[in-house]
């Protein structure tokens, strides 16, 4: 076994991942991929799609799976979903063994880059190329450059999901009634809006999941998570001013307290602006009496606008017995997902085909303004964005609700990703 791919593999076995962190490996790994000429009997059992989608989105992937089937194609897919943290610790084990090695699998975008350094995702240019109808113009831009590493395309993109903001549309016609004219929000208009709505004992803006958050915040600010690429070196002057701002924020009494459910206070009415992800829109409008509306994250600058951002990739991992005319059956699945993801965005995704700007269905639905604001969603490329955002995790609480010194908190989260990324070069 290969000694790097065999670190990773105990090191999987022994930690939990949360489904965000990268795979850290060595850069020598050895399953090789196949063709037509090894394998002259060809394959028509069906295509294993290992994906991550265990909730609700579940069932409109399911959904997607049937209908491709009903269009009776030569090989059907069978969607075998797990959770994420499953999904990842299995990969290395079948991919360096070359058995049950799944024909199509969805990853997350954050987490291609090491898949790639360990040589363990197939390119799929020539599949693509061969296919001729997945295509760059018939994707959002976010989502397909993600996918391209080193000169060639690993990923085709599902979707770009985002990291938005709710409002309470009757709160925020009291408390801001202006704000929302040009459908951006800066951090001076909550300001405003929480100074005004604290009066009557309602939140002006809650502080939740802290690490797109920060993330969103410090890319408004011109941060970048490594100045190399590398190197971690987010400890800096404009990481400071956003957790320092936030925790201002905290002590005037704009945004919720610690241990505060900021879910259920923009449920219950008593929070005017929700920083949340799409995929809450369902959820959310499941709540009758509940007038709210979607808009992009909070920002800076209105000129500058930045929603946090991930995608869902369609991926290939290396698999001695996948042959070019089982390729070409993948890619069939692939390209008539992206013609027909309007059931993908009933499950509250953006879908990352433009071809849904077509729609009027999709057109109606509160999250597509981010497939037509172009340059808005930001994903993270940094190779070690992993273990950067699990570090981050651990301090940017402490630090806005003055636990812990901001600059030293910074300073600890660089040096916990450091000595990650040192441990997985040994």
């Amino acid at each position: 076994m290969n000694r790097k791919m065999k670190a990773v593999i105990c090191s999987i076995l022994s930690t939990v991942l949360i489904s965000s962190i990268l795979v850290g490996c060595g850069k020598n790994s050895t399953p090789t991929s196949g063709s037509a000429t090894e394998n002259s009997k060809e394959n028509t059992s069906d295509i294993i799609y290992w994906n991550v989608f265990t909730g609700a989105d579940g069932e409109n992937m399911t959904k997607l799976v049937a209908e491709y089937n009903a269009t009776n194609p030569k090989i059907k897919v069978k969607s075998v979903p797990m959770e994420a943290n499953d999904l990842y610790t299995k990969l290395p084990s079948v991919v360096l063994s070359g058995k049950a090695v799944p024909d199509l699998t969805i990853v997350h975008a954050e987490r291609m880059p090491l898949f790639v350094e360990d040589n363990m995702l197939m390119p799929l240019d020539n599949y693509i190329t061969a296919n001729g109808s997945i295509k760059e113009e018939n994707y959002v831009s976010e989502g397909w450059n993600i996918g391209g590493i080193g000169g060639s395309r690993y990923g085709i993109p599902l979707d770009v999901h985002s990291y938005v903001t709710y409002y309470n549309k009757d709160l925020m016609a009291k408390y801001g009634p202006n704000v929302l004219d040009d459908g951006i929000i800066t951090m001076e208009e909550v300001k405003q809006v929480g100074l005004a709505s604290k009066k009557d004992k309602i939140t002006g803006m809650s502080i939740g999941w802290m690490r797109p958050e920060f993330l969103a915040f410090y890319d408004q600010l011109g941060g970048t998570l490594s100045a190399d690429g590398s190197e971690p070196s987010f400890s800096n002057e404009k990481g400071e001013k956003v957790l320092n701002d936030l925790k201002t924020m905290i002590k005037d009494g704009i945004a919720n307290q610690d241990g505060e459910d900021v879910g259920q206070l923009f449920r219950s009415g008593k929070l005017v602006i929700w920083p949340e992800g799409i995929w809450m829109a369902n959820s959310v409008s499941a709540i009758k009496d509940l007038n709210w509306g979607m808009a992009h994250f909070i920002t800076y600058d209105a000129s500058k606008v930045v929603n946090w951002s991930s995608s869902h990739q369609f991926t290939m991992f290396k698999n001695a017995k996948m042959t070019d005319a089982r390729a070409e059956e993948i890619m069939k699945f692939v390209a008539w997902v992206g013609d027909n993801s309007i059931e993908w965005a009933r499950s509250g995704q953006v879908p990352a085909s433009l071809k849904l700007l077509e729609s009027d269905e999709f057109l109606k639905m509160p999250q597509s303004f981010l497939l037509k604001d172009k340059g808005t969603q930001k994903i993270f490329d940094y190779k070690y964005y992993g273990y950067a955002v699990e570090a981050l995790d651990k301090i940017v609480y402490e630090t806005i609700f003055d636990k812990m010194d901001v600059k030293k908190g910074l300073d600890q989260a660089v040096k916990e990703t450091q000595d990650r990324i040192k441990a997985s070069r040994q």
